[in-house]
């Protein structure tokens, strides 16, 4: 095989000019060939920091490229090229005896949401090029995409791009009112859907369809009535594989996938890569580095997709291939939920004081969030953006619970911070990860859990049993293969926002979220040292003390929050009583009875071609 030649890093090079185009240049309405808009964006961001950070990440990713075509070209030498080839075809058909085409899932995506909540409250928009948002485009218009205005835009450069273009304030207030509207109204079709965003979701119609006995299309069509005659506004759907189907006939249209192996694969083969969920934009370009464009060229190039697993995820590209995904749709569950943090936006700011003023607002807004949504957990993260877009992370772990209140998450924080500083920011947020749910109930049976299969969660796919065995020669329990690595830690930088070097005079952008994916962030260091994770903790920092008796100062030192891991009960006791407390619980004769009845208990998920609802994953959640 002759190997590529690396691509050489250059401020003109096309993969910066698609770069500057940003994540959402796949949007329904914008042309299909930008590149004179493309160069328009380039030319308009040039010479600030936004575009010098772009540039370097571009640098970085192309000698990635370079490093990961060397890998290729080595892990290459001396295999017999068709064995491996043959062992995944045997894998191809184990995964396609998984299809399962029983369930009629749909993904439901309103058109140019925020824009055409406004036409409702103001007719005279209709026809006209407009956006939503402040220092940054939150949506545009059909009729602004035209002339390249896309979500996550600097409106600086959407203002080049479209001069007459008309600029909108949020109302998120607003938004959220329709968003409840419209949900629902979905949830009359399934009441366990899955929402993936305030403007879109998946439902399983099957036991809808089975009721009224009507067929896929009816079903959509009436749903899609409803929402207009309801509301005024649009919405665009997809019967089958992926969201991408709700894009072919989009906006206001539905576009339904036969559902047969046939149909699906054909569909798949011209697909782009880049439309497909849980593909982002660094890997599109790594994926078009091996000469992977559109999901056909997958099977082309099967045999150097396994022997770099761990970059590019073969389990997951195969069931693109085929066009098999989880048909599991339901709510995201409170045990998914991996971290819950607050984040802030500002102008730029330099001052001490004014820095950790952001701190603490927004130590006080996660410590709300804490006590309302019952959190507590063992690791927090401080997340800092810098002037020059460049984000990074410190954080610290303790060995009991972390305190909800303002006052300890702050100090925490400040912990992390003071070290780095004299800094230039723009962005300020906390996280606590490793989280524990105040509200969930003892756990029953207890020892129960060690002896549940490690892919018992619906949403996580099952190992598949085949011969070839070097086609997974680690061993990936609990993978979701709903994305490619890297994924989410990419999707949650570009919902970071791309404004450019200011905001309006009185836009602040405050955010508070949860990341549900259990990747972490990799993230150069700035030249400051900062502190490591620590295994100790101020004292006051801890919840209060439940024992009844009184400690001595010896005794409290070496007293901590513990959890047994028989019973799950959270402990206040030193190791000697932790190991008393355990011996109590493993006296009593219940393994082999549990070992029995988790796995008489444990259910398969099912496969199909129908959704990738885990492009949900790190979005914002519909408020209840």
């Amino acid at each position: 095989m002759e190997p590529e030649k690396p691509p050489e890093p250059s401020q003109d090079s096309a993969s910066l000019l698609k770069r500057l185009a940003g994540p959402s240049s796949t949007k329904a309405g914008l042309a299909h060939d930008q590149t004179a808009i493309n160069r328009i964006i380039a030319e308009a961001s040039k010479g600030s920091k936004f575009y010098e950070n772009e540039k370097r990440k571009d640098k970085e990713l192309s000698e990635r490229i370079a490093k990961i075509l060397k890998q290729r070209d080595e892990s290459l030498q001396g295999v017999d090229i068709r064995q491996i080839e043959r062992n995944i075809d045997h894998l191809l058909e184990e995964l396609e005896s998984r299809r399962d085409l029983s369930q009629t899932v749909v993904h439901v995506d309103m058109d140019a949401f925020y824009c055409s909540v406004e036409l409702l409250d103001d007719p005279s928009l209709q026809g006209k090029p407009f956006a939503v948002g402040g220092g940054v485009i939150s949506t545009a218009s059909y009729e602004a995409r035209k002339f390249g205005v896309r979500s996550g835009m600097a409106t600086f450069v959407a203002k080049k791009l479209c001069p007459d273009l008309i600029l909108l304030k949020s109302n998120f207030e607003r938004y959220s009112e329709m968003s409840d509207k419209v949900m629902d109204i979905f949830e009359r079709y399934d009441p366990t859907m899955l929402v993936a965003g305030c403007d879109e979701g998946y439902l399983n119609i099957t036991k809808y369809r089975e009721e009224h006995m009507v067929d896929a299309d009816t079903c959509v069509q009436e749903i899609r009535d409803t929402v207009f005659r309801e509301t005024l506004l649009t919405v665009s759907a997809g019967i089958a594989p992926n969201k991408i189907c709700s894009d072919k006939n989009k906006p206001n249209g539905q576009y339904h996938l036969p559902f047969d192996c046939t149909s699906i694969k054909a569909f798949m083969h011209d697909l782009s890569i880049r439309k497909v969920p849980g593909v982002g934009r660094v890997n599109e370009r790594l994926l078009e580095a091996l000469g992977i464009k559109t999901c056909g060229d997958i099977f082309k190039h099967r045999a150097t997709l396994q022997l770099m697993d761990k970059q590019f995820g073969l389990v997951f590209l195969l069931r693109t291939y085929l066009g098999i995904a989880s048909n599991v749709v339901q709510p995201i569950q409170r045990e998914e939920k991996k971290s819950i943090g607050a984040e802030r936006t500002f102008h730029t700011l330099s001052n001490k004081t004014q820095i950790l003023r952001k701190l603490e607002e927004v130590a006080g807004e996660l410590g709300d969030d804490m006590v309302r949504g019952g959190w507590t957990g063992k690791t927090v993260t401080l997340k800092f953006k810098l002037d020059t877009f460049q984000v990074f992370t410190r954080a610290k772990s303790f060995d009991r619970w972390v305190s909800s209140k303002k006052e300890d998450l702050f100090a925490i924080g400040k912990e992390l911070l003071l070290p780095e500083l004299p800094l230039t920011l723009r962005l300020i947020g906390l996280r606590v990860t490793k989280l524990k749910d105040l509200h969930a109930p003892e756990p029953a049976g207890g020892i129960k859990r060690f002896f549940e299969p490690a892919n018992s969660s619906p949403r996580k796919r099952p190992r598949l049993a085949n011969n070839a065995e070097d086609c997974n020669d680690e061993d990936d329990a609990g993978e979701d293969h709903e994305s490619m690595p890297g994924f989410h830690e990419e999707e949650e930088e570009d919902a970071e926002g791309r404004g450019f070097d200011a905001l309006d005079d009185e836009e602040q952008t405050d955010i508070s979220h949860d990341l549900n994916s259990p990747h972490h962030e990799r993230r150069t260091r700035p030249p400051v040292s900062a502190p490591g994770p620590s295994r100790t903790r101020p004292s006051d920092l801890s919840f209060p003390a439940t024992t009844s008796k009184p400690m001595s100062a010896r005794q409290a030192d070496r007293v901590r929050h513990q959890d047994c891991p028989i019973c799950g009960k959270l402990l206040e006791t030193d190791n000697k009583g932790l190991n008393a407390h355990i011996d109590f619980c493993l006296s009593r004769n219940v393994i082999m009875e549990a070992q029995t009845e988790a796995q008489s208990t444990a259910m398969k998920p099912k496969d199909s071609a129908l959704s990738w609802p885990s492009s949900a994953k790190g979005k914002r959640k519909r408020k209840r």
